[in-house]
């Protein structure tokens, strides 16, 4: 075990760049102990653990590296305002390369907030799909607000980031059936899609919504009817509804 009390010191200064999207080129930080006990159970490499002297005891079968610290130092690590006792740094893996894409996915098209993205991948992993695609645009699943929304489902389903339209072509020159959320002239309420046993379930921008070129290659365009007022649902709440709904 190692013991650092000092800011100064040039691992801790290292690894607090992890906070900045530039510096997450090859590693990442994970803080609190669901995800931590997530990480173990997914048995996921941990580079190193960052942790209070009062939670020593928890670490105790731990086999990895265990860096000791004090509140002060475990603060210049964390993104929040009350750390929760451990931070652990986790390499990012390598993005494997596809050769057969079969079942259900999720394919979020510049989603942007990190909180959205979380929770969206979350409720994929709840709802038993196979993966999620992301677009280069859509939020980093490493910013530690999408790492909180997530609560730990990226160790248990993989996540692949590409431009979409490459997503698209991947997934339908298999089969896959592209079906993007958007209300228009053309879309039908999701309820009266028959669907086959592989889909893929395709989000735009909270602002925006899918993009003109996603709308014209997919193979379906659907919506969620609502009886109220409101314009609309937000992104999040409505991928929990079909994701749900086409279990």
């Amino acid at each position: 075990m190692i013991t650092m009390t000092s800011k100064a010191n040039p691992l801790i200064k290292q690894t607090k760049k992890l906070l900045q999207k530039k510096h997450r080129q090859s590693a990442y930080l994970i803080e609190g102990w669901h995800l931590f006990e997530e990480a173990c159970r997914a048995e996921v490499p941990i580079t190193r653990v960052f942790v209070l002297p009062d939670y020593l005891e928890q670490l105790s079968t731990y086999q990895g590296q265990v860096v000791c610290v004090s509140e002060q130092v475990l603060k210049e690590l964390s993104s929040s305002q009350t750390p929760q006792g451990i931070i652990a740094e986790l390499p990012i893996p390598e993005q494997t390369f596809l050769q057969k894409v079969q079942g259900r996915y999720l394919l979020l098209e510049d989603v942007q907030d990190p909180g959205n993205v979380g929770t969206m991948i979350r409720t994929a992993d709840a709802a038993g799909f196979d993966g999620v695609f992301i677009s280069e645009k859509t939020a980093d699943i490493y910013n530690p607000k999408t790492l909180r929304s997530m609560q730990g489902s990226h160790f248990h389903l993989p996540i692949y980031r590409m431009p979409t339209l490459t997503s698209l072509d991947m997934l339908q020159a298999q089969g896959v059936t592209c079906l993007a959320t958007t209300v228009s002239k053309d879309s039908v309420d999701y309820r009266s899609v028959e669907l086959p046993s592989s889909f893929a379930l395709i989000f735009g921008n909270e602002g925006q919504g899918i993009s003109q070129e996603v709308a014209e290659v997919a193979d379906q365009l659907v919506h969620i009817s609502m009886p109220g007022q409101a314009e609309s649902l937000n992104v999040a709440v409505a991928a929990g509804i079909l994701m749900f709904s086409f279990i």
